[in-house]
């Protein structure tokens, strides 16, 4: 059946509806394809924008400006050696001192960069002024400030940072081409202004003594920049359905929304992860839960950020996972409900051939339903882009999507280490 002919719009997707008698078997009797029909271009329109504040937000060359890091600057304000050390090693080295006898030390032992702090002001060492630092204790005194006649760097001191949504402060500065930091005591705090209305500001000074904050900090913008870059999926080949009797089967339910094509990697090996589609299509049995994806029973692995997995049994509200789409593109995404039920389950191995000559199979467990669904590989031919195939209606010799990394973990950490999962 040809595809449909597509309507200009920003994007659309059909659903093509097949049913076929299937063999008596202890499945449904009916299949149903679920299509996802877009062209190229338009499917990849609905990612996010680039940031339009992307001016605000520069650092030193050597982090990408097409990074969420590069994008963003990290001032540290501190007197502790040890937290300066762990700061240059991240790639960190502007650094705040109330007196040049620390920093001429420091100077000595790193290459960094010191800016001193003279009534209010922040100036290098030619004595020539960098920045601003601004005390805010109410609004009133936020709503007083005009962004035109400050300086091109100002560092915000809120005095009690929770009385002053951050929000506010990113609307009163959004397009004036300023930089704007806010000194923050915690990692978390950071994260606060850095994703205050999805701009964030245009950096932080990190003022701390610890140097976990530094490493927790570091850490915070490697997870965002993981995002940016696609994984690797490859095509595998169905070689056996079966069902396999009752199992504790786990809804993870996200604090975002999942678009046709995205779904969440799962397997019952970590060296291979099917990647299984959201609730996010309409069916003729329940409404779409575009922010669910029923991932299979609990001793199932699932990616996590930082190249980690973790058991569906460890998901809880509050912990982040990894959303990914049939082309790779990945982000990441809250986990606000987990579900855990006992319902029927189906085996579904598949197998990957490496070489012609070597065949290795991986399995998933998944609850035996119709809204259950894997994904099938690209079709550049006919405008198909994305199938989720129900697993009710999987059959053997189709193709799934998988991701094939590194086997051997310790929690959830991949290591180089020999071993053997069945």
């Amino acid at each position: 059946m040809a595809a449909p002919a597509l309507p200009s719009i920003h994007f659309s997707f059909s659903i093509l509806l097949i049913r076929a008698e299937k063999s008596n078997n202890c499945r449904l009797r009916h299949r149903e394809f679920l299509r996802i029909f877009s062209d190229k271009s338009t499917f990849k329109s609905i990612r996010p924008p680039k940031n339009p504040l992307g001016t605000m937000c520069s650092k030193g060359t050597s982090t990408s400006l097409d990074t969420f890091e590069g994008r963003k600057k990290v001032w540290i304000w501190t007197e502790n050696k040890n937290v300066m050390t762990a700061a240059v090693e991240r790639g960190w080295n502007t650094f705040l001192f109330s007196c040049r006898e620390l920093a001429d030390d420091w100077s000595s032992i790193a290459m960094i960069k010191p800016l001193f702090i003279q009534e209010g002001d922040v100036l290098d060492d030619d004595e020539k002024r960098i920045a601003t630092i601004i005390g805010i204790s109410t609004p009133e005194e936020l709503g007083q400030l005009h962004p035109d006649r400050l300086p091109q760097n100002i560092i915000l001191n809120l005095l009690d940072w929770q009385v002053i949504p951050a929000e506010n402060i990113v609307a009163m500065f959004q397009g004036s081409q300023k930089t704007v930091f806010a000194i923050s005591k915690t990692p978390s705090e950071a994260r606060t202004f850095l994703e205050a209305l999805e701009q964030g500001l245009g950096g932080v000074v990190l003022k701390a003594q610890d140097v976990q904050a530094v490493i927790d900090l570091k850490g915070y913008f490697d997870s965002r920049d993981e995002v940016r870059n696609s994984l690797s999926l490859t095509k595998a080949s169905i070689t056996k359905i079966s069902t396999a009797g009752m199992g504790d089967r786990v809804c993870v339910d996200l604090c975002s929304l999942m678009k046709p094509g995205e779904g969440l990697l799962v397997g019952s090996v970590a060296r291979g992860l099917f990647l299984v589609h959201s609730e996010c299509l309409e069916s003729n049995y329940i409404s779409s839960r575009p922010f669910r994806v029923n991932a299979g029973p609990v001793h199932s692995y699932v990616a996590v950020p930082g190249g980690r997995t973790c058991y569906l049994s460890e998901l809880k509200a509050g912990k982040e996972v990894m959303v990914v789409d049939h082309e790779g593109f990945q982000r990441t995404a809250i986990v606000g409900r987990v579900k855990i039920e006992s319902r029927p389950l189906i085996l579904v191995e598949a197998t990957v051939d490496f070489c012609h000559s070597h065949h290795t199979v991986y399995n998933i467990f998944l609850q035996n339903a119709e809204t259950v669904a894997l994904i099938s590989p690209s079709h550049q031919g006919n405008g198909i882009q994305a199938t989720a195939i129900p697993v009710t209606s999987l059959a053997v010799g189709e193709e799934v999507l998988l991701r094939i990394q590194g086997g051997a973990r310790h929690t959830g950490i991949e290591i180089q280490e020999f071993i053997v999962e069945k």
